[in-house]
């Protein structure tokens, strides 16, 4: 038995079964990796499946007073054109108009609310909006929470029961960005140089009080 054991043991191994699970990403590392981007690969199409996945985690997100007033509205590569003409990207780049052409985002997340926006209402946007970019990033893909849209053409074009307070852009981000450390005082507006996307940080030891 035990010569069987160990045959099979090795029959797995070499079959790969066997293999080390893969390293996953920390919490730490995955926060750091999910940037914002501004341009994306529109060779790569994101799927139906995709956008449900990263949805599906607002259900178990916590909601102020429990109220669970938010509602999704999933748009894909088909009516992207619908929402596109009224978003506008990169505010601080006032040289640059945002996304390039060919870089555009070609699906979103459009979050509504049941209620009138209030700040109980704001803390919910910004809660499940981190909470889905990062879930976007644990699977591969990109995003971007996006303030600067035409709120009325947009909830029309996409007929809309609720206003939409706040639009995801997901995709496959075809861009460089990286964080730099600065201190107090210093610009906080983000910036481009020779094609990388620098985003100004403040450190630690700058945000927490004594």
């Amino acid at each position: 038995m035990a010569d069987n054991y160990l045959g099979k043991k090795m029959e797995d191994f070499l079959a790969g079964k066997s293999a080390a699970p893969k390293r996953t990403m920390t919490f730490a590392k995955l926060v750091a990796k999910n940037r914002s981007y501004r341009g994306y690969d529109n060779t790569f199409v994101v799927r139906e499946d995709q956008l449900r996945r990263i949805m599906e985690v607002v259900p178990a997100c916590p909601s102020a007073r429990n109220q669970q007033v938010l509602r999704l509205r999933p748009v894909l590569a088909a009516e992207a054109d619908k929402v596109l003409p009224h978003i506008r990207l990169g505010g601080a780049l006032r040289d640059m108009k945002l996304p390039l052409p060919g870089t555009e985002p070609r699906a979103f997340i459009v979050i509504c609310s049941t209620v009138a926006e209030d700040k109980y209402v704001n803390m919910d946007i910004g809660i499940v909006a981190q909470t889905m970019l990062l879930q976007a990033t644990e699977i591969g893909l990109n995003g971007i929470c996006i303030g600067a849209f035409d709120h009325a053409a947009v909830q029309q074009a996409l007929e809309l029961q609720y206003e939409p307070l706040l639009i995801l852009a997901i995709g496959k981000g075809a861009e460089k960005i990286q964080m730099v450390a600065i201190t107090e005082g210093e610009s906080h507006n983000y910036y481009r140089q020779e094609g990388v996307h620098f985003v100004p940080k403040l450190p630690l030891e700058e945000i927490v009080l004594k």
